[in-house]
């Protein structure tokens, strides 16, 4: 778009997904097993795809406490691992995205850090974190992305589920 005098562009708002859209991507984005290999597998996807984008983010997942996957590509920063741990504990704790957990705050007029009781610094309601959902289990890890706006740190991540589950278009 380009810029003439006495015109102004118009910027379209970005539309956030509500609660609801955010639960319906956790009851379709499930796993039928969830193994090291897949783990593996995953975080290649992710990084594969921060690549095409060159996205400068670091990608992280984590099954039971342990930590299967880890890569930081170019222009992501140790503040980026810091980020990820934040977020990840906020789905082990809540078992729901990092995005939901803060959406939900907002929705009912809060914020996570405002309304949660717990220290910033170890938790962070920020988007980027899904939860890892295996089937008749539940949730028994997270995969998480930080480097963009958190917005975009969780689209990212939804859209690479979609991608290996086989859900996507």
């Amino acid at each position: 778009m380009t810029n003439r005098p006495g015109i102004t562009p118009k910027f379209t708002p970005e539309i956030t997904p509500t609660v609801e859209e955010l639960e319906a991507q956790e009851r379709r984005l499930i796993f039928r097993r969830f193994t090291n290999d897949d783990a593996w597998a995953l975080g290649s996807l992710l990084v594969e795809l921060a690549r095409e984008r060159q996205a400068p983010v670091a990608v992280d997942i984590h099954r039971a406490g342990q930590q299967l996957f880890h890569a930081a590509l170019p222009g992501s920063a140790p503040d980026n691992d810091a980020w990820i741990a934040r977020k990840r504990r906020v789905v082990e704790r809540y078992g729901s995205s990092s995005y939901l957990v803060g959406t939900r705050f907002r929705a009912k007029g809060s914020t996570f850090e405002d309304s949660s009781r717990l220290d910033p610094d170890t938790y962070a309601a920020h988007g980027g974190s899904f939860p890892v959902t295996v089937a008749d289990v539940g949730v028994v890890g997270a995969v998480t992305v930080s480097g963009l706006p958190q917005l975009d740190d969780h689209r990212f991540v939804v859209a690479a589920l979609e991608q290996f589950l086989g859900l996507s278009d």
